[in-house]
């Protein structure tokens, strides 16, 4: 079978910005296209059954698992702007690799194994996180995800349509999720805690809560040079007020909140903004902390016209059988994060899931600077392929 260096070598180009080093692989564009490609084609080259669900995920099953419930890994191939190359395909590639371990070392398997490829896991091109498996699970309303637009107005139906899926059959896939008995996602880590520990490999205990909220705040345009600052309406100068106010409420509220994203109308130079877009994404170890922040931000925003709406949350989600994990692996480091997974998704729809980080010398994801050592890279697999088949037997 293809090795871990051949297969991360062939990923590596696609999406790859020759200037930035960076990513740009967005749910059903050419580079999607690309990936899932790839991940057809190792599939095949092992013999796996491939089938695609209602919301476009991936799945390349070894044995039937509409016989019996099976076990399966893997993680997503999509990427945010300018992304890192190992936040979700290190999670894929491991996985194939694992089940070529699996079979090379003649396990015995009581239940069929398979790898995934989430669709759309970053939400980067129509706002919304883990859209592939929020629809697999119905926690994403079907018509809403079809009404979804991008930056230039495309919505997630017609840009489906274009790479030959058909968007109709959107929605909660029961077929699908009775496949699967459990679920296992390794995923590097988006932070420093196995930098701290000095452990290659830990366990995921919990997701934390976290969401996606967009600020409409409206403004006049008018001309930049002739309208006295007196006269002004100015609705960048409503946006500086909101980012202002998320970072005081994060840190008021022992959170993190993140104003990454914004959207300027006319978004000339020598224009007064008529309107302005912010999207918020605010973060904590509870809930309540997270909702505080929202709540400050939302009090910001109407002082100044604006209105604030949700469009995504996760509550926290608990991975129960991590010390268990934690001890088959001999004692690796046990860690919550503050970073959305599509095991988290499937864990609050009552599939048991499970997750695995690998150590990322850096400390920092979703930028060309996320990395994770060769080495490290293995020992993940290795961490992968005994808890697979500890679950399988």
């Amino acid at each position: 079978m293809t090795s871990f260096d051949a297969m991360w070598s062939a990923l590596e180009p696609i999406g790859r910005d020759p200037r930035t080093g960076g990513y740009r692989r967005f749910a059903w564009t050419a580079e999607d296209a690309a990936v899932r490609e790839w991940f057809a084609g190792e599939a095949a080259a092992r013999g796996l059954d491939v089938t695609v669900d209602r919301a476009g995920n991936q799945w390349a099953w070894q044995g039937d698992p509409d016989a019996t419930p099976g076990i399966a890994m893997g993680s997503h191939l999509d990427s945010v702007p300018d992304g890192g190359a190992f936040d979700g395909p290190l999670g894929v590639v491991s996985a194939f690799v694992a089940l070529d371990r699996l079979r090379a070392a003649d396990v015995e398997l009581g239940r069929p194994v398979a790898v995934v490829n989430f669709v759309d896991e970053e939400g980067a091109r129509f706002g919304v996180a883990c859209a592939g498996s929020r629809l697999l699970t119905g926690a994403l309303d079907a018509d809403r995800a079809r009404a979804l637009a991008d930056a230039d107005g495309v919505t997630t139906a017609a840009a489906m349509a274009r790479a030959g899926h058909d968007a109709a059959g959107l929605g909660r896939d029961d077929v699908t999720l009775r496949r699967v008995a459990a679920f296992v996602e390794l995923h590097v880590e988006q932070g420093r805690g196995l930098i701290d520990s000095g452990a290659a490999v830990g366990v995921g205990s919990a997701i934390r809560p976290h969401g996606r909220w967009r600020i409409d705040l409206p403004g006049e345009a008018n001309h930049a040079g002739t309208t006295r600052l007196a006269d002004r309406r100015d609705a960048m100068l409503a946006a500086a007020e909101v980012v202002l106010a998320a970072r005081a409420a994060a840190e008021r509220h022992d959170a993190v909140a993140t104003c990454g994203k914004l959207r300027v109308e006319p978004n000339g130079v020598n224009a007064i903004a008529s309107h302005v877009t912010v999207w918020l994404d605010a973060r904590a170890p509870d809930a309540d902390r997270v909702q505080a922040v929202v709540a400050d931000v939302a009090g910001a925003a109407a002082r100044v016209g604006g209105t604030v709406t949700e469009e995504s949350w996760s509550d926290a989600t608990s991975f129960p059988d991590a010390a268990r994990i934690a001890a088959l692996l001999r004692g690796v480091p046990v860690l919550d994060t503050g970073a959305g997974h599509d095991a988290g998704i499937l864990a609050q729809a009552g599939v048991p899931s499970a997750m695995l980080f690998v150590r990322n010398p850096t400390g920092v994801s979703h930028s060309p600077g996320e990395h994770a050592e060769r080495d490290d890279c293995h020992a993940g697999v290795t961490a992968l392929t005994a808890v697979v088949a500890d679950l399988a037997r």
